[in-house]
C-alpha cells in the first residue's frame, strides 16, 4: 500500500501536473491517466472524483466501485482505496483537498457533516445527464479560478463552488435514495426481515444485540448509507429502528407474563438489564415492570 501524505505525491503518481497549491488540486481525467495502473493507496486528504469506468475495479477493502455512467465518489482522509486495471470511457475529473485548505472557512466543519464521505464505493453517486452537467459546470468554474491569475479572492471563490458541489451531491443522493426504493424494493422491509430472523433464531441471547454494522453487511451496504437510506424511507435511522423493534419484541414478551424483566432483557441480548429498562421507558414512557402490570391488570 502507498501512503500519500501530500497531494503532490498522488498527483505525480497518477500522471497529473504538479499542483498550483500544495493543499489543493483539480485535474481532468482521461483514459491516458495513470490511474489505470494497479494501486492500493491511503491519502491524508479528501478526494472527489467523477469517473466513467469502462473496465476494471475501484474498491474500498472488498467492496467494488459501481461502474455506472457518470458516477461520483467521495473519500475522506485515511480511507484505503484499491484501483485495478481501470479503463475509462471518457473524461472525468478529480479534486484533491487537504483539510488545511479549508481552515478558517465554514467548510472546515461542514465537510465532516456530509455522510457520503463514509459510504462505500458501491454506493457511489450515479448522476443523471442533467446532474452531470451541473457538476461539470461547478468544476469548470473552480478550474478557471485555479488556473487563471489566482489572487486573494481565488480561495474563497473556489470554496464557494466546492460548497455547491457538496450541497448538490447531497441533493442528488436524496434523489438516488428515492430511485433505489422504486428499483430495489423497500430497504426497511428487508431490514425488518433480518431483525425478525435474528431474534427468531435466538441469536440475540448468544451474540447480544444486533448492530447496524452487522445488518448493513448482510444488505451489502455501508452502515452510514443504510442509515441514511432508512431515514429517507421511514424517517428513522437504523439504530432507532433496531430500538423500536426490540421494544416491540419486549412488549410481546412482557404481555405473555411468563418471564421476569431481567430474563427478557438477557434473551433480547442486553448484558445490563437496567439499560434495557432505560431504553424501554424512553420509547414507551413506562418501565418494563409498569408496562407488564398495566397489561396484566
Amino acid at each position: 500500500m502507498i501512503h500519500f501524505k501530500k497531494i503532490s505525491e498522488l498527483d505525480k503518481a497518477v500522471g497529473f501536473p504538479p499542483p498550483g497549491n500544495p493543499l489543493f488540486s483539480l485535474n481532468k481525467i482521461s483514459s491516458a491517466t495513470n490511474d489505470s495502473k494497479n494501486l492500493r493507496i491511503k491519502c491524508d486528504f479528501y478526494i472527489i472524483c467523477l469517473k466513467k469506468v469502462k473496465n476494471g475495479a475501484i474498491s474500498y477493502g472488498r467492496t467494488k466501485y459501481d461502474n455506472n455512467n457518470g458516477s461520483m465518489y467521495f473519500t475522506k482522509p485515511g480511507q484505503i482505496i484499491t484501483v485495478q486495471d481501470v479503463e475509462l470511457k471518457e473524461k472525468g475529473f478529480a479534486i484533491h483537498i487537504h483539510e488545511d485548505f479549508l481552515a478558517g472557512n465554514q467548510l472546515f466543519a461542514e465537510i465532516k457533516k456530509y455522510g457520503y464521505f463514509d459510504y462505500q464505493t458501491n454506493e457511489a453517486l450515479r448522476l443523471t445527464s442533467k446532474e452531470e452537467k451541473i457538476m461539470w459546470s461547478l468544476f469548470n468554474k473552480m478550474e478557471t479560478e485555479y488556473r487563471n491569475n489566482p489572487d486573494e479572492f481565488s480561495r474563497s471563490i473556489i470554496l464557494s463552488h466546492l460548497d455547491s458541489v457538496l450541497k448538490y451531491a447531497q441533493r442528488f443522493y436524496k434523489r438516488q435514495f428515492i430511485d433505489r426504493m422504486t428499483l430495489s424494493g423497500i430497504t426497511a422491509t428487508k431490514f425488518n426481515e433480518l431483525l425478525t430472523a435474528y431474534f427468531e433464531m435466538g441469536e440475540a441471547s448468544e451474540k447480544r444485540l444486533p448492530t447496524v454494522h452487522s445488518l448493513a453487511s448482510q444488505l451489502n451496504l455501508s452502515p452510514k448509507y443504510l442509515s441514511d437510506l432508512l431515514k429517507q424511507e421511514t424517517g428513522k435511522t437504523a439504530l432507532e429502528l433496531i430500538h423500536l423493534f426490540i421494544v416491540s419484541e419486549a412488549k410481546n414478551m412482557l404481555a405473555a407474563g411468563e418471564k421476569s424483566v431481567s430474563e427478557i432483557a438477557y434473551q433480547l441480548g442486553f448484558v445490563n438489564p437496567p439499560y434495557f429498562s432505560k431504553l424501554f421507558k424512553k420509547e414507551t414512557g413506562l418501565s418494563p415492570k409498569g408496562y407488564k402490570n398495566q397489561i396484566l391488570n
